[in-house]
Protein backbone atom coordinates (compact mmCIF):
# COMPACT_ATOMS: atom_id res chain seq x y z
CA UNK A 1 0.00 0.00 0.00
CA UNK A 2 1.25 3.43 -0.90
CA UNK A 3 -0.39 5.97 1.40
CA UNK A 4 -1.20 9.40 0.04
CA UNK A 5 0.39 12.55 1.38
CA UNK A 6 -2.99 13.62 2.79
CA UNK A 7 -3.36 10.33 4.66
CA UNK A 8 0.17 10.62 6.07
CA UNK A 9 -0.59 14.17 7.22
CA UNK A 10 -3.65 12.93 9.13
CA UNK A 11 -1.77 9.89 10.48
CA UNK A 12 0.83 12.27 11.96
CA UNK A 13 -1.62 15.11 12.66
CA UNK A 14 -2.79 16.73 15.83
CA UNK A 15 -6.07 17.53 17.56
CA UNK A 16 -5.74 21.14 18.68
CA UNK A 17 -8.49 22.57 20.87
CA UNK A 18 -8.30 25.07 23.72
CA UNK A 19 -6.34 23.57 26.62
CA UNK A 20 -5.69 20.27 24.82
CA UNK A 21 -3.37 18.90 22.17
CA UNK A 22 -3.38 15.27 21.06
CA UNK A 23 -0.78 14.01 18.59
CA UNK A 24 -2.06 11.24 16.34
CA UNK A 25 1.39 9.76 15.65
CA UNK A 26 1.42 8.26 19.15
CA UNK A 27 -1.95 6.54 18.77
CA UNK A 28 -1.86 2.84 17.89
CA UNK A 29 -3.38 1.21 14.82
CA UNK A 30 -5.90 -1.38 15.95
CA UNK A 31 -7.11 -4.32 13.88
CA UNK A 32 -10.81 -4.11 13.13
CA UNK A 33 -12.57 -6.60 15.42
CA UNK A 34 -14.62 -8.13 12.59
CA UNK A 35 -12.95 -7.45 9.22
CA UNK A 36 -9.59 -8.88 8.16
CA UNK A 37 -7.19 -6.42 6.53
CA UNK A 38 -8.88 -3.39 8.10
CA UNK A 39 -7.14 -1.22 10.71
CA UNK A 40 -8.43 1.73 12.72
CA UNK A 41 -6.77 4.62 14.49
CA UNK A 42 -9.22 6.16 16.97
CA UNK A 43 -8.23 9.82 16.87
CA UNK A 44 -11.25 11.36 18.63
CA UNK A 45 -13.20 8.96 20.81
CA UNK A 46 -16.55 8.90 22.59
CA UNK A 47 -14.64 9.56 25.80
CA UNK A 48 -13.19 12.77 24.28
CA UNK A 49 -16.62 14.09 23.26
CA UNK A 50 -19.01 12.76 25.92
CA UNK A 51 -20.36 10.40 23.27
CA UNK A 52 -21.38 13.11 20.80
CA UNK A 53 -19.08 12.08 17.94
CA UNK A 54 -15.95 10.10 17.09
CA UNK A 55 -13.31 10.36 14.31
CA UNK A 56 -11.27 7.46 13.00
CA UNK A 57 -8.60 6.90 10.39
CA UNK A 58 -9.27 3.70 8.48
CA UNK A 59 -6.85 1.82 6.28
CA UNK A 60 -8.05 -1.11 4.24
CA UNK A 61 -5.49 -3.45 2.70
CA UNK A 62 -5.60 -4.05 -1.06
CA UNK A 63 -8.71 -5.97 -2.16
CA UNK A 64 -10.01 -6.31 1.44
CA UNK A 65 -13.47 -5.24 2.60
CA UNK A 66 -15.55 -3.90 5.40
CA UNK A 67 -18.44 -6.21 4.65
CA UNK A 68 -22.11 -5.24 4.59
CA UNK A 69 -23.27 -3.87 7.94
CA UNK A 70 -25.53 -1.29 9.58
CA UNK A 71 -25.00 1.21 12.39
CA UNK A 72 -28.42 1.40 14.02
CA UNK A 73 -27.76 4.64 15.94
CA UNK A 74 -24.91 6.42 14.14
CA UNK A 75 -24.77 8.57 11.05
CA UNK A 76 -21.40 7.75 9.42
CA UNK A 77 -19.38 9.78 6.94
CA UNK A 78 -16.37 8.71 4.86
CA UNK A 79 -13.86 11.12 3.40
CA UNK A 80 -11.57 9.28 0.99
CA UNK A 81 -8.03 10.57 1.56
CA UNK A 82 -6.01 7.99 -0.37
CA UNK A 83 -6.16 4.90 -2.53
CA UNK A 84 -9.28 3.75 -4.31
CA UNK A 85 -12.17 1.34 -4.02
CA UNK A 86 -15.94 1.19 -3.90
CA UNK A 87 -18.70 1.67 -1.39
CA UNK A 88 -22.14 0.15 -1.66
CA UNK A 89 -24.29 2.69 0.17
CA UNK A 90 -27.99 1.81 0.44
CA UNK A 91 -27.68 -0.43 -2.64
CA UNK A 92 -25.83 2.14 -4.79
CA UNK A 93 -22.26 1.44 -5.93
CA UNK A 94 -20.13 4.56 -5.33
CA UNK A 95 -16.55 4.77 -6.67
CA UNK A 96 -14.18 5.78 -3.88
CA UNK A 97 -11.23 7.95 -4.85
CA UNK A 98 -9.51 10.85 -3.07
CA UNK A 99 -11.94 13.70 -2.59
CA UNK A 100 -15.06 11.52 -2.40
CA UNK A 101 -17.36 12.11 0.56
CA UNK A 102 -20.08 9.57 1.35
CA UNK A 103 -22.77 9.77 4.03
CA UNK A 104 -24.58 6.79 5.55
CA UNK A 105 -27.54 7.73 7.77
CA UNK A 106 -28.27 5.49 10.75
CA UNK A 107 -29.88 2.21 9.75
CA UNK A 108 -28.48 2.16 6.18
CA UNK A 109 -26.67 -0.94 4.88
CA UNK A 110 -23.20 -0.23 3.54
CA UNK A 111 -19.92 -1.94 2.70
CA UNK A 112 -16.53 -0.76 1.48
CA UNK A 113 -13.98 -2.61 -0.66
CA UNK A 114 -10.45 -1.42 -1.33
CA UNK A 115 -8.91 -1.51 -4.77
CA UNK A 116 -5.50 -2.92 -5.71
CA UNK A 117 -3.65 -0.03 -3.98
CA UNK A 118 -5.64 -0.15 -0.74
CA UNK A 119 -7.98 2.51 0.61
CA UNK A 120 -7.57 5.23 3.24
CA UNK A 121 -10.58 6.88 4.88
CA UNK A 122 -11.34 9.50 7.48
CA UNK A 123 -14.54 8.14 9.09
CA UNK A 124 -16.76 10.14 11.43
CA UNK A 125 -19.68 8.93 13.55
CA UNK A 126 -22.53 10.95 15.10
CA UNK A 127 -23.14 9.98 17.91
CA UNK A 128 -19.80 8.39 18.66
CA UNK A 129 -18.96 4.74 18.29
CA UNK A 130 -18.44 3.35 21.76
Amino acid sequence: MNPSETFLNFNNGVLAVPNCTKEFSGLPWMPHPAFEGVELKHIVTAQDTNGLFSYHLVRIAPNKSILNHIHEKQLETHEVIGGSGTCINSGTNIPYEPGTLSIMPAGIEHEVTAGADGLYLFAKFFPALS
